[in-house]
């Protein structure tokens, strides 16, 4: 397989994945008690992470790779934005669902994910938009 190809599948696999957890999965946060939010949000964590680590990591692994591959202002460009939803996703999503986990009262931290992680679904689109825009296939 084509690296450009296996690339624009992770991209793509990002961008529908946080579409979806922006729209039904972390919304619905709301709808649950303190009980049933901590007796559930451990389970969603580890199996989230299953699907979302290793496109992650694919994902900067083909753009360091690339990166070192071909010097072009698109590539570093996109480097750049994915490091920054690493920076995101572990300096503000990962403490925010912490806090879901160990706050007595959770509301706030779920509210602040859901607006927070905005960060992370304009910039994981905007991989994609531009991996498309500049895909060498």
């Amino acid at each position: 397989m084509n690296l450009a190809v296996f690339t624009l599948m992770i991209n793509t696999g990002l961008c529908v994945l946080i579409w979806v957890v922006q729209l039904v999965v972390y919304p619905s946060f709301r709808h649950y008690s303190e009980a049933e939010i901590k007796h559930w949000h451990p389970i969603y964590t580890v199996q989230i992470t299953y699907i979302v680590l290793p496109l992650m990591l694919s994902q900067l692994g083909t753009y360091i790779y690339t990166a070192m591959q071909n010097s072009s202002w698109p590539t570093f460009l996109i480097l750049a934005l994915v490091l920054s939803t690493w920076l995101v996703t572990f300096l503000i999503s990962v403490p925010l669902h912490r806090a879901i986990d160990q706050q007595a009262d959770s509301m706030l931290a779920r509210e602040k994910l859901i607006q927070t992680n905005w960060i992370r679904t304009i910039t994981w689109t905007s991989i994609l938009i531009l991996s498309v825009l500049f895909s060498q296939l």
